[in-house]
């Protein structure tokens, strides 16, 4: 869950949240090094009086102001890769849950039970009880085990929506007529909060995602009440 006056990511709950967090902060020192360099060398060039004619005839300089900015941009190209296949990568899922967007409500099917499928609405303000969040929390919950690699099936019937879950670094457009895959692996267990993150419509701030994350047992258990 976010928190008022942050200003930082939501604390990451999968492996591919970290890594992304660890490349947010690997880019931004690089952006950073980048902002401080040129912004040092305007200040000099304001302030100085003392110029070098030859300076900007120099082959040497040429060929560092060349490379350096390839250099760059492959420190910051590779890691990017590496953390695109690993979203992308998925080879024996335990789980695959169908979600499939509606105008204004997510509908969940997981295909490897028979039958257990549900919608998933906004709860209203006035049925909220103390402790539930305004706008997020949803009459059915998401209920997946932890610490096992899920596969999510994302859709549409009507409109193009976005399934996303901040903390567990997901995000995936909901097009109709398409069938999008996503990766889910949680850490630990909890609460977990999203939204519809693509504009759909006029109720499009009241499609809330909520993912309840537990143990393997109590997954069974929920499981096979709910068939």
């Amino acid at each position: 869950m976010p928190y008022p006056m942050q200003l930082g990511f939501q604390d990451a709950t999968s492996p591919i949240m970290e890594e992304l967090m660890y490349f947010h902060d690997h880019t931004l020192m690089i952006v950073f090094l980048i902002s401080s360099l040129v912004l040092y060398i305007l200040i000099l060039m304001l302030t100085t009086k003392l110029t070098h004619t030859s300076t900007m005839d120099a082959q040497e300089v040429e060929t560092i102001w060349t490379i350096l900015p390839a250099v760059i941009l492959i420190l910051i190209a590779l890691p990017s890769l590496r953390i695109l296949y690993m979203m992308d990568e998925i080879y024996n899922p335990y789980l695959t849950v169908k979600a499939m967007g509606h105008q204004w409500y997510w509908s969940y099917e997981y295909t490897d039970y028979e039958d257990l499928t549900f919608d998933s609405y906004m709860t209203p303000t006035h049925d909220l009880t103390p402790g539930q969040f305004r706008l997020l929390e949803v009459d059915n919950r998401v209920v997946l085990p932890m610490e096992l690699p899920i596969r999510m099936l994302i859709s549409s019937e009507d409109v193009i929506h976005a399934w996303t879950v901040p903390s567990l670094g997901l995000k995936a457009d909901a097009i109709p007529g398409r069938l999008n895959q996503a990766t889910l692996t949680s850490t630990r267990p909890g609460v977990y909060y999203g939204q519809c993150s693509e504009i759909c419509g006029s109720n499009h701030s009241f499609m809330p995602i909520v993912l309840e994350m537990t143990t393997l047992k109590y997954f069974e258990e929920w499981s096979s009440m709910m068939q």
